[in-house]
């Protein structure tokens, strides 16, 4: 890194990690270029880009460090046939590829499949150049109400009054903070080491599945009510629902509830001081953003 504010090229900008990466950067005082596949109104500290990955996006051999927060493959694609000098790479991934590969649903295991090449490609293009990067790889994003998983279950509740689950949906899930996670981008940024350093990012705490939503549905303003089903029952209702067009989680999914999605985060911890929170959600953390388009993942 250079003695002076580091300069940043940030994938990503106005996603849900990326807006909380980018405060970030800005409030350390950070030089930061930031990308978004839609235009952007001006920020103080920030040289907003129009672009799209794996598309050409300027010039990238001026910088010290290159973070994404987009889609993992799309920027693998990029960063290898891209010229990006000495700068250190810190990239958002999935847990998803340990999750999905075997999973039945034939898309899941080809998002599982993308996700492994991805990163494979990142650690050959990083060693190749002989320069560090570090990939993240969160669990159940929540925080900036934008996430397809806990904000899309707290807008169905709003809108109904109530969830509905399986009584056996007990599989644990470990739900992460925004704010973690940009810590930890932050923190792999500053390292000096050398080599690929990759990391699994679980929250802070570890639930059942009907546990986290309960809290969910409980930080609501006004509170939802959980129902809770046989499993039989669940299943007729979740089909018909799926078929009335009120959510489109397939079976994979549904069956997921009772898998235990649990990540050992030790070695962040050691590495990255990473000290997630546990989970204590409120109503505003999966209230969609103002502007709610989904540009940067």
């Amino acid at each position: 890194m250079s003695a002076q504010a580091p300069r940043v090229l940030l994938f990503g900008a106005s996603g849900q990690i990326g807006r909380c990466v980018l405060a970030r950067l800005v409030r350390q005082g950070g030089r930061v270029v930031a990308l978004s596949r839609h235009a952007q109104p001006p920020s103080p500290g920030v040289e907003w880009r129009t672009g799209a990955l794996p598309d050409a996006v300027g010039a990238a051999g001026d910088f010290d460090a290159i973070l994404s927060c987009g889609p993992l493959d799309l920027f693998s694609h990029w960063y290898a046939r891209s010229p990006t000098g000495a700068a250190r790479v810190v990239a958002f991934g999935s847990t998803s590829v340990h999750v999905k590969g075997t999973s039945p649903d034939p898309a899941e295991r080809e998002l599982a499949a993308r996700l492994h090449d991805a990163e494979a490609r990142l650690a050959d293009a990083a060693a190749a150049r002989g320069v560090a990067a570090t990939l993240l790889r969160p669990t159940l994003v929540y925080g900036a109400g934008s996430d397809r998983n806990l904000s899309r279950i707290a807008a169905l509740a709003r809108r109904h009054g109530y969830f509905v689950l399986p009584r056996d949906a007990c599989g644990l899930r470990q739900p992460v903070h925004v704010g973690d996670l940009a810590a930890a981008a932050l923190a792999a940024l500053a390292r000096e080491d050398g080599g690929f350093h990759s990391y699994d990012l679980p929250g802070g705490e570890t639930l059942a599945y009907r546990e986290m939503v309960a809290r969910v549905l409980a930080a609501l303003r006004p509170p939802a009510r959980l129902l809770l089903l046989p499993g039989a029952l669940f299943s007729l209702a979740a089909g018909a629902a799926r078929r009335l067009g009120v959510h489109d989680a397939g079976a994979a999914v549904l069956a997921r509830m009772r898998q235990d999605l649990a990540f050992d985060d030790s070695a962040a911890r050691r590495d990255l001081d990473y000290a997630p929170r546990p989970f204590h959600p409120s109503a505003e953390m999966f209230s969609p953003p103002p502007d709610t388009a989904e540009h940067g993942l």
